[in-house]
């Protein structure tokens, strides 16, 4: 079973983001804060979960959360600030969209930008160590894959309903022969870009 807190405080925020590594879509970004102690042992890492687990686990994590809050950040803005950028500012949306605050944050990863003034710790694999890192990878997970589904119907010919952007054969084969969206990166080929933190 994860690990309900990382701190001794008793509003702990977990925060976790979906589709880093993608060629199309949004970063999405989820936080969540559980009560002190809560434990749920189906909880874990979204990647080790079914679709259905997840879809199963949405209503729970929503019903026992203190507060949780999803943010999108699209490839427009991802293009201009790469994609770590991108993925620290959803997760700053999320920390403003949150109706508590949060007396302490916990980050997948090991990068984060400070928020205001409340201090918080990465945590490299969290979403397999931490209970709140989790539930937000699961929401995180949950939320864009939908968003990529429903993108499929306008855009069947990338596939996205099954490979949801990521860069799988079939999704770099339609970029060859159907060229671009307003939803693809167009950034990605500059790879050393995308790990400069400068918002």
């Amino acid at each position: 079973m994860l690990k309900s807190n990382y701190s001794d405080h008793k509003l702990e925020c977990g925060l976790d983001e979906a589709g880093r590594g993608c060629l199309a879509g949004p970063v999405t970004a989820a936080a969540v804060i559980f009560k002190p102690g809560y434990k749920n042992a189906k909880i874990n890492d979204s990647k080790k979960l079914s679709m259905k687990e997840r879809s199963d686990l949405i209503n729970i994590i929503v019903k026992n959360s203190v507060a949780y809050s999803i943010s999108h950040v699209f490839p427009k803005e991802i293009d201009e600030i790469n994609i770590l950028n991108a993925s620290i500012l959803a997760m700053h949306k999320c920390l403003d969209k949150l109706e508590v605050k949060p007396e302490f944050i916990i980050v997948d990863g090991n990068k984060f930008k400070k928020y205001k003034d409340i201090p918080h710790k990465t945590i490299v694999k969290g979403d397999q160590k931490h209970l709140n890192i989790a539930a937000a990878s699961i929401l995180a997970k949950n939320a864009r894959d939908n968003f990529m589904q429903e993108l499929h119907y306008k855009f069947p010919e990338y596939s996205w309903l099954t490979n949801k952007g990521y860069p799988t054969k079939t999704h770099k084969k339609a970029i060859i022969d159907f060229g671009i969206t307003k939803f693809h990166r167009k950034s990605f080929k500059l790879y050393d870009e995308q790990l400069i933190i400068d918002f």
